[in-house]
């Protein structure tokens, strides 16, 4: 058998491949033998760690164009031969930031795939290797590539669906018994996309920190900045992480466990206000030369806006903010090395801000769509709601918030969403992780069992109850606990039960 797949490994083999309203250009194929290497579980999100070790498999890269649209995409598609041989299954896996597929978090989760047994597939939706929308979102100034915007939106989810498919069934004889979509952050609005508008993609979904509004999330990561700009103030990062310290000080048993994280996020919005710490003294700040500095009422309102979200100038709601206890200051890189929302950088006690990239290009790429002259750091508070609200309109085909997700449904569809809060139950379950920073988190949080437990629902029809996670405490332990699908929270069950590290400790309660 593997002998004739290696055979098999030619472009021949994959000659009938079609798309409906597209032109295959090319079929490249590889045969990869003595392939090792490793995926960790923070990268794989909803995986543990794996390695593989001289695997043998045919990697088929097809290349396609939508006529007359002058694009061109690109589908690449990993089919395990040997060490292991193929489980009948297919994993698709999701993008990262303004990636739509194809580049090194995807590729380390398709080596997680790959050795599970999994065929997986990525695509790039045409964009290629370049990550800064102002190339491939902006045609000219002033005029937005729509081609590029709606295949990395939608188009190209689909596109991948069906190549991913093909190209399984030519090379093995069959289709894949079962197909599976994984992915986080811009990979969960993806997957929560194919639930949506191509209800029959998949079988399943797991969607980790989807971006599902992506027209009203992206200008929320820059507001800390802007509210800095109208105060003219941007305080030393060391402020702020006091400020997040006495937060998680103060809400840290709102759950019933004193262990360093908030749980109980709207409680602890409720208890804690920042201003009653405006003049604490703040003992070797690192960006102040290790000196000792006082909390200004600056670094509070920065801190609450950050935490309340976006309030136009009318005083209107418009976005949420970030939970207390997630580290917006970030002097540092976050786990994705990019600056935390309200991020400063300082030199010789002069701070000015350290926007978040992804929030500084969504701004000047898509909604200011490439004016050189425009200078986001300079809007004023009307412009910067004009921006907000420009985006919305603009940028509606971004969002994958349909709550219709009958169609999905009735096609047998199962999907898992999950989140971090420190960043319908027959078919959609969804779980919101303490402690967890964006997609992923060195400290603890990683729900490393939640895709077999899709996969389990999928095949076997065994919803989730809960899922197991690893926290770690104060004192650097490990403790074993549970997170509920929402809106259950998980309760610690103090009567006959008085290790919190034990899982079956905890039981999950209505809020």
């Amino acid at each position: 058998m593997a002998a004739s797949l290696r055979a098999a490994c030619v472009p021949a083999t994959f000659s009938d491949l079609g798309l409906f309203g597209a032109e295959v250009l090319s079929i490249n194929t590889a045969l990869v033998t003595n392939y090792t290497a490793s995926s960790a579980d923070l990268i794989r999100g909803t995986q543990p760690s794996t390695e593989i070790h001289n695997a043998t498999f045919c990697n088929v890269t097809v290349s396609y164009t939508h006529p007359g649209q002058e694009d061109k995409l690109f589908v690449e598609t990993w089919l395990p031969i040997e060490n292991p041989t193929w489980n009948d299954r297919l994993q698709a896996s999701g993008g990262a930031g303004w990636a739509a597929g194809r580049q090194a978090v995807t590729y380390e989760m398709m080596v997680g795939s790959l050795a599970d047994g999994y065929a997986s597939t990525t695509t790039d939706a045409g964009l290629g290797n370049n990550l800064d929308p102002a190339v491939w979102a902006v045609k000219s100034p002033g005029n937005i590539n729509w081609y590029n915007v709606n295949n990395f939106a939608s188009v190209a989810l689909n596109d991948q669906a069906i190549i991913g498919k093909d190209v399984v069934e030519s090379f093995y004889g069959r289709p894949a018994a079962y197909s599976y979509f994984n992915g986080c952050s811009q990979g969960g609005r993806q997957g929560m996309m194919l639930a949506q508008r191509y209800p029959t993609a998949y079988d399943g979904i797991t969607a980790g920190a989807p971006a599902m509004y992506l027209p009203r999330t992206a200008p929320a990561m820059y507001w800390p900045q802007e509210v800095m700009n109208m105060l003219n103030n941007y305080p030393y990062g060391c402020e702020l992480e006091a400020i997040t310290a006495a937060a998680i000080s103060e809400c840290d048993d709102l759950d019933g466990v004193v262990d360093g994280i908030i749980s109980d996020i709207d409680a602890c919005l409720a208890a804690f206000n920042p201003s009653k710490l405006i003049g604490t003294p703040v003992p070797n700040c690192r960006q102040a030369g290790n000196e000792t500095v006082k909390i200004g009422t600056a670094a509070t309102v920065i801190a609450n806006a950050t935490w309340h979200g976006v309030i136009t100038a009318n005083g209107a709601w418009t976005w949420y903010g970030l939970g207390p206890g997630t580290d917006i200051s970030n002097e540092g890189l976050t786990a994705l090395s990019i600056a935390g929302t309200a991020a400063t950088k300082c030199d010789s006690g002069v701070c000015v801000g350290r926007p978040n990239q992804l929030a500084v290009d969504w701004l000047e790429a898509f909604v200011g769509k490439g004016d050189p002259s425009l200078d986001i750091s300079k809007l004023t508070y009307s412009q910067f709601d004009d921006m907000v609200h420009s985006g919305r309109q603009i940028y509606g085909s971004f969002e994958s918030a349909d709550p219709d997700l009958s169609r999905f449904r009735d096609a047998g569809g199962k999907l898992l969403s999950w989140h971090g809060l420190k960043d319908t139950s027959d078919f959609y379950r969804h779980y919101e992780f303490p402690g967890l920073g964006h997609c992923f988190d060195r400290a603890s949080g990683q729900p490393t069992s939640l895709f077999d437990q899709l996969r389990t629902w999928v095949e076997n029809g065994t919803a989730p109850e809960h899922t197991p996670v690893d926290v770690k405490v104060l004192d650097g332990s490990i403790q074993h606990r549970i997170v509920c699908p929402y809106p259950q929270v998980a309760k610690f069950q103090e009567k006959g039960c008085e290790d919190p590290a034990e899982a079956s400790c905890w039981s999950c309660e209505a809020a």
